[in-house]
């Protein structure tokens, strides 16, 4: 199959070429009928499947008729990341349509925010609490809405935003197009699909779980040992773009410190940073500046970069959907990954939770070469010898080595 077939606009047409987009994936596939035809939809996928432009291409298909300058589709996002990330698609795949959108969020003035407002928009992407501050201002309109978005629901959920949501919806038309896109389904988050969609048609590919292109591997390790071992693997892991995950902003800022220090191109992404700095470390990691990006679970959504080969979560997660979020960033677009862990006493719980989400054990591995002080696993973790790995197992490429050089010079 191809876009072709969908019977999009040659101005949409145009734009899917100039992003590189050749084949659908399946939530596209099957989603973008759906929403053609003006029904309501939950979708329910892994992340890094294309749910942005499941709902994206037929939006900006519908926006090419009708009144412009007006708002005219709301789509809801839990983080500032993911808001410009959305907006980012709305711009390149309507590029060569008169569709304008803008993207809300706190972090940053209202100013540009509201001047954009005051040119004239059809595609609003906003996170809540900024959104409803534009409202109780009067800066915005939502009475002309077709079309709402709610996407990554379920992190909504967890951030606390679900009040918030239920605010917005009732400055609404309640004719509407309703597109709710979630990668998990807790229970708060099934009673508001119940709440807000009409007569919905459900697209869900798979399991609700990390995508099948990404394999798994635990590393038990004493919490002393964490950063020795995160290095060795550096050094003995031939990598693309790396993401590493930690518990706290502490731990992220002072660990891309150290790996600063060792060499590597590297950036934090952590909450108490300003949006724009936030926003460069993104755009760094994206565009090439930095290989590795070390980060809280604010990156575990929001983050599309294709060329992530290894997720390495330095601090086991809180929760197996953070896990499913998290790993979430590699193997995005039917590409391969790889996701480490690194397992402390006392991880065992959550560790099998994970398993029972994958259907399968996670392979135990120790990192040959690797001294761990007399560390021994066995009581918490049954580990077994890292099997023999084409390309792993090997110093830095002669690419990073060249990247650690031309970062020294600089």
């Amino acid at each position: 199959m191809n876009f072709k077939e969908f019977g999009l606009d040659a101005r949409i047409m145009r734009g899917i070429e100039a992003v590189g987009y050749t084949t659908p994936t399946p939530i596209q596939q099957q989603a973008i009928p759906v929403v053609l035809q003006g029904r309501d939809v939950l979708g329910l996928a892994q992340t890094g499947t294309g749910k942005t432009a499941a709902f994206m291409l037929p939006i900006l298909q519908r926006l090419t008729r009708g009144p412009l300058r007006r708002p005219r589709v709301l789509i809801v996002a839990p983080t500032r990341e993911l808001a410009e990330q959305t907006n980012e698609a709305a711009r390149d795949l309507g590029r060569f349509t008169k569709v304008r959108s803008v993207s809300i969020y706190g972090g940053v003035g209202k100013r540009p925010q509201l001047e954009a407002l005051r040119r004239g928009v059809e595609i609003v992407v906003a996170c809540p609490g900024r959104l409803l501050d534009h409202i109780g201002e009067g800066d915005i309109d939502l009475s002309g809405i077709e079309v709402l978005v709610l996407d990554e629901a379920d992190r909504m959920c967890d951030m606390g935003f679900l009040p918030d949501i239920r605010r917005i919806l009732k400055h609404l038309p309640a004719r509407r197009q309703t597109l709710f896109f979630s990668a998990t389904m807790p229970e708060d988050i099934r009673k508001l699909s119940r709440d807000i969609l009409h007569d919905p048609v459900t697209v869900q590919i798979g399991m609700i779980a990390p995508a099948k292109t990404v394999s798994h591997a635990l590393y038990p390790v004493p919490q002393k040992s964490k950063k020795g071992l995160l290095l060795a693997m550096l050094e003995q892991t031939a990598t693309g773009r790396v993401l590493i995950f930690t518990r706290t902003k502490r731990r992220a800022r002072f660990l891309a410190r150290d790996l600063e220090k060792k060499g590597y191109r590297v950036s934090a992404l952590q909450g108490n940073m300003s949006q724009n700095k936030r926003q460069r470390s993104i755009n760094g990691f994206r565009d090439g500046q930095y290989d590795i990006l070390v980060a809280t679970d604010i990156a575990a959504r929001g983050i599309d970069v294709t060329e992530i080969s290894h997720v390495i979560n330095f601090d086991m997660p809180d929760t197996v959907d953070a896990y499913t979020h998290r790993i979430g960033r590699t193997g995005r677009a039917l590409q391969s990954g790889e996701a480490f862990t690194f397992a402390v006493a006392g991880d065992e719980p959550i560790v099998r939770d994970i398993e029972r989400l994958l259907g399968a054990n996670i392979e135990r591995r120790r990192l040959p070469g690797f001294d761990y002080g007399g560390y021994s696993p066995e009581n918490e973790f049954h580990t077994r010898p890292a099997p023999q790995q084409r390309n792993n197992g090997r110093r830095r490429s002669n690419g990073a080595q060249r990247r650690r050089r031309n970062h020294s010079a600089r």
